[in-house]
């Protein structure tokens, strides 16, 4: 059986449009708008995403769904597809009880429509509506998702994908996305409360027991001998590290958080922290068995099967395909190492002292975790610190920046993580290269925009700051980044 989640086949594409919008129907020429409608009505050439509370069948078909909180009635909410240059605009719907956004992750958006709340747009308040139009620079994987209250918001299932299309793709006979999360269930069979919990916000984040793909129950995916995939992994989960091991068959890394990187198989498990993304193509040769296993091993002594690819039916083709597989180059400015401002960033903060991050890390994986609500702001309930960066915990998305750039200047930052958790750094409007790990140069040098950092790791990237304003830059698990693991680079 295929996974396919909520995504509708690419017919759906609009001759000329430029815009797939997959899913509930909602496929539309995107016109054009004001930048901001509250309260407005839906016009006939606008794609509109409704954020509003709705079921998901995250336990299976034969048990009851699950209520959660999806776009247009779906989780992961509508799988979008665009071509890279044109146009895109999209009406946001509020019909939650709370006041939400959406951030467009991974893409370099003009700031105005980042998404982040009362720093580059009022929230849209319950009744009202947003318009976010801009055009994609970058072809690739990325996804979208609230910035307000988004421990929550994405913990209860709003987000989805949208993928930029390339003009020259590789050939492939399918192109699947999963979105890969983890809900933290409880015996009744409900989502369990307690988002924001300091014990939580203050560890490892909150960690599910409930793996899903597309927000179901993963299903083995049938696959044809000589078939070639491009298999699309987006991590939604709010603090889950995903550590996965492809068994006997070799997959192809062509992109990572979006951006095309050298071709290459991983000398280990595929290591995805939240946010982070990764283009996969999978050669099904049936050379070794008749199933291949993936499993996640990033958690020691929690080790589980996340999914499987079944052979069935007849051969593809008589053998493998051997096209090339590379991506072309996205219009990123390349550093200028030679006259680059420097910066040391440290994250602090957490619990347990300095312990082995990973070990610690897989202590915090039962399921249902009580607790108080994290209070607003750095501290926490009882007087408990929150995380820092440069020493500061944040509170709110409102904040002096840490560094201010001239545009067009390169920015190196030396980060360390000073803690004894795993940090997936994420810097908003930007992509960046990474440099080095521990002061050892990187094999290829990738782009990336959420860097997966481990327990005293140092990590350094470096970009140009070309897109001006105030630009979040923060923890990707989302409990840490509500506790103060997050800051502002504003460029001029």
């Amino acid at each position: 059986m295929t996974q396919t989640g909520s995504r509708i086949s690419r017919r759906a594409v609009l001759a000329g449009s430029g815009v797939v919008a997959i899913g509930a129907g909602t496929a539309a020429f995107l016109g054009a708008g004001t930048r901001r409608l509250v309260g407005a009505k839906a016009g006939k050439n606008e794609l509109v995403l409704e954020a509003g509370k709705t079921r998901a069948s995250l336990l299976g078909e034969r048990l009851p769904k699950v209520p959660v909180w999806g776009y247009n009635g779906l989780v992961p909410g509508p799988e979008i597809r665009v071509r890279q240059g044109q146009p895109f605009k999209t009406l946001l719907k509020n019909n939650l009880g709370e006041g939400t956004t959406i951030h467009w992750h991974g893409l370099r958006v003009p700031n105005a429509m980042d998404g982040v709340p009362h720093l580059t747009q009022d929230p849209v308040e319950p009744g009202q509506a947003f318009l976010y139009e801009f055009t994609p620079a970058d072809a690739g994987t990325f996804w979208y998702h609230p910035h307000q209250r988004s421990f929550e918001q994405v913990g209860r299932g709003l987000y989805g994908a949208l993928i930029v299309e390339e003009a020259d793709p590789p050939r492939v006979d399918r192109d699947i996305t999963w979105v890969l999360d983890d809900w933290r269930m409880s015996d009744n069979g409900q989502i369990s409360g307690g988002f924001g919990s300091p014990h939580d916000a203050m560890m490892a984040g909150r960690i599910g027991n409930t793996i899903t793909i597309n927000a179901k129950p993963p299903m083995p995916l049938e696959v044809r001998p000589n078939e070639r995939i491009r298999l699309r992994l987006v991590t939604a989960a709010n603090a889950r590290i995903f550590g996965l091991d492809f068994s006997d068959i070799e997959p192809v890394v062509i992109a990572l958080d979006g951006q095309p990187v050298e071709p290459h198989t991983p000398s280990g498990p595929l290591l995805l922290g939240p946010a982070m993304r990764v283009d996969l193509i999978l050669d099904f040769t049936k050379a070794s068995a008749a199933r291949h296993e993936i499993r996640d091993v990033f958690y020691s002594g929690l080790e589980y099967r996340l999914n499987e690819f079944v052979y069935a039916g007849t051969p593809m083709r008589s053998a493998p395909l051997q096209n090339g597989v590379s991506l072309s180059p996205n219009p990123l400015a390349e550093p200028n190492l030679a006259n680059s401002d420097r910066h040391e960033i440290r994250f602090g903060g957490g619990m347990m002292g300095m312990m082995s991050g990973r070990k610690s890390g897989s202590g915090m994986m039962p399921g249902r975790m009580g607790g108080s609500s994290m209070m607003s702001g750095g501290m926490m309930s009882g007087g408990m610190m929150g995380w820092t960066v440069n020493g500061v915990s944040a509170t709110g998305h409102v904040h002096d920046p840490i560094i201010t750039a001239r545009q067009g200047r390169t920015l190196v930052f030396d980060m360390i993580n000073d803690t004894a958790w795993w940090h997936p750094i994420h810097l908003h409007g930007h992509s960046f290269r990474v440099l080095s790990r521990n002061r050892n140069p990187t094999q290829y040098r990738e782009w990336q925009d959420t860097v997966l950092m481990s327990p005293q790791e140092r990590v350094e990237i470096a970009f140009v700051a070309d897109n001006p304003g105030d630009w979040m830059f923060h923890c990707h698990i989302l409990e840490h980044q509500a506790a103060g693991m997050m800051a502002t680079i504003r460029v001029n």
